[in-house]
């Protein structure tokens, strides 16, 4: 897509708020400074899509030194062309994760709506937003890439963003326990691969709904262009059911359910029609087949949907209840059943050697839907006596969610249990936010976050603060889970957007089969790069020089490891917008 394409996408989407905005987007020809490259001294890093008035404004300054000598700065209206504001940079500080010797301008006291830009010695940031609505379009645009890994149905986001059905059935593998056709559909391709997996579902779509229960205002009236728009259902949760649709099919008659439906190999980069590879149901390859992991996520995201869709459709919340009550009996019975990927099977396995954190979130979800006891005792006799320890949601740990949501819970419970789980909440965002204020460009993450998924783990971990900021207002918990979008959206040491058509400088090479194959020269929007990995990972990342963790990114489409994209790293982003929003 060229540059004049571009801009007609974004105005389509809503992304061009005003005509200053849209005057500025030739900057976004300017190049981003690489993994490899030296850092310019003078550099400006901040939001490339803006801030809200009232909230705290942070950019980060690349300097030459830690030396005393002051800088300051100007932000300059660029509809009007007056200076609004002027300020000190902050000392020169050493930044680990970087490696870059940076100073902050704290601009929070500009809030008048407009569009504006920083000044400092000689050196002009990005131009940026301040509105009340300043993440609309961005929410609207990250959830709507749901729509766009659509499986099993035709998708169209507009400006070429198209492709027919694709995945239509498919079999069962040998190590399902099963043989023949299997007649189903559906559910997001879930990375840059068209492979499903119930596991990342698990997680994503139970963001998701947590998204719906805590920000309904902000959801319930969100349109995003789907084939069911205008229907009873809300777009947002008509998109997570085409999910939820595909999850329940994997589901066996006796309440297990099969980890995956995937080919045995990935195919090659091309468009998800093309691909003719035999769609598989896996399993683990003995009886029972099906594995404990997968079928406490699919009773934990059924129990929330119950909860969900009532209002919408009865008959589906009635059908998601009873799927989640089968699978949390079989998964109670089938306690240890793990996934590893079987003999010949080559694509991911989200394998996961303890599933007691899937299934105390089953338990606890089923009691908070249901309020039976028998899923809160279950609930209370997995968790760990004494002190809990919260830690940043995954895939493969699902213990924050089921002690979140036993204490989101409106029923009595335990008091003394929920005590614990929002004090053990209230220090990990603590410990967040102190992380935070020491960290050069204002994220959250430790040196030993910088892993696969890196921005996925900034977006679980404003989750967590979110949820502390909803036990306990906290003005200091909700700024920082802003920082992680700030990071996410151009205020990082690469001066980049991680989210494709998002801001001035967005990432352009994601490792997803669509974007390589339809011939556009911008990638499919509102997808999330994996970011910048400390470990090894692939040949590209391999190869890189040694250097601090944040600078391990490139922006490659061979750079899986570092630069592709999945449904469980864009939901804890539309979770955060949607409280941006709200």
């Amino acid at each position: 897509m060229r540059r004049r394409e571009l801009l007609k996408y974004l105005g389509a989407t809503g992304l061009a708020y005003d005509p200053a905005m849209q005057a500025l987007a030739s900057l976004a020809g300017a190049a981003a400074s690489s993994a490899s490259g030296s850092p310019i001294a003078g550099r400006i890093f901040l939001n490339q899509v803006g801030y809200l008035p009232r909230g705290q404004k942070l950019a980060t300054i690349l300097t030459a030194s830690n030396s005393a000598s002051v800088s300051w700065f100007r932000v300059r209206s660029l509809a009007k062309g007056a200076v609004v504001l002027e300020g000190k940079v902050g000392p020169g500080r050493q930044d680990a994760a970087s490696g870059d010797t940076v100073g902050l301008a704290d601009f929070s006291a500009a809030a008048a709506p407009g569009s504006y830009r920083i000044e400092i010695d000689g050196a002009e940031s990005d131009p940026f937003l301040i509105a009340p609505d300043a993440y609309a379009a961005a929410l609207r645009l990250t959830m709507r890439a749901f729509y766009g890994q659509r499986c099993g149905c035709d998708v169209d986001l507009g400006q070429g963003y198209k492709h027919p059905r694709c995945h239509v059935g498919g079999e069962y593998h040998r190590s399902s326990g099963k043989i023949g056709r299997v007649d189903n559909h559906g559910g997001w391709h879930d990375a840059g691969d068209y492979g499903r997996y119930v596991v990342n579902s698990g997680i994503s779509t139970g963001t998701l709904l947590w998204a719906w229960e805590l920000y309904p205002r902000v959801l319930r009236g969100l349109g995003l262009g789907i084939p069911e728009s205008g229907g009873k259902t809300p777009d947002f949760l008509a998109e997570v059911r085409w999910n939820l649709e595909w999850m329940l099919s994997l589901q066996d008659v006796d309440g297990g359910v099969w980890h995956k439906q995937t080919s045995e190999n990935f195919c090659a980069f091309i468009m998800p029609q093309d691909d003719h590879l035999t769609s598989y149901v896996i399993g683990t390859g003995s009886a029972p087949y099906k594995s404990t992991c997968a079928t406490a996520d699919l009773a934990s995201v059924m129990a929330i949907a119950a909860r969900c869709y009532g209002e919408f459709d009865a008959e589906f919340a009635q059908r998601c209840l009873m799927a989640a009550r089968r699978a949390w009996s079989w998964a109670t019975a089938n306690p240890g059943v793990v996934f590893r990927n079987p003999a010949g099977v080559r694509t991911g396995d989200y394998g996961d050697a303890h599933c007691g954190d899937e299934v105390l979130w089953a338990s606890a979800e089923l009691w908070r839907t249901t309020g039976e006891l028998v899923y809160e005792r279950a609930f209370i006799a997995g968790l760990p006596v004494g002190s809990i320890d919260l830690k940043t949601p995954s895939f493969s740990n699902l213990m924050p969610m089921a002690c979140w949501t036993y204490a989101l819970s409106s029923r009595a419970g335990s008091g003394d249990v929920k005590a614990r789980i929002v004090d053990a909440t209230l220090r990990a965002g603590s410990f967040l936010a102190a992380q935070a204020a020491a960290n050069g460009y204002g994220n959250t993450l430790a040196a030993g976050d910088y892993v696969w998924g890196s921005n996925g783990t900034a977006g679980n971990q404003s989750l967590l603060l979110l949820v502390a900021n909803h036990f306990q207002p906290d003005a200091r918990m909700f700024e920082t889970a802003l920082g992680n979008l700030h990071y996410i959206l151009g205020r990082n040491c690469h001066g980049v957007s991680w989210v494709t058509g998002l801001g001035v400088r967005p990432f352009q090479h994601p490792h997803h089969r669509p974007s390589a194959a339809d011939g556009i020269d911008a990638p499919w929007p509102g997808l999330v790069s994996g970011g910048p990995n400390g470990g090894a990972g692939d040949d590209v990342a391999r190869a890189l020089p040694k250097m601090p963790p944040m600078r391990r990114w490139v922006d490659d489409q061979r750079a899986y490891s570092l630069n592709e994209v999945a449904i469980n790293w864009n939901a804890p982003l539309v979770f955060l917008l949607a409280a941006a929003n709200s």
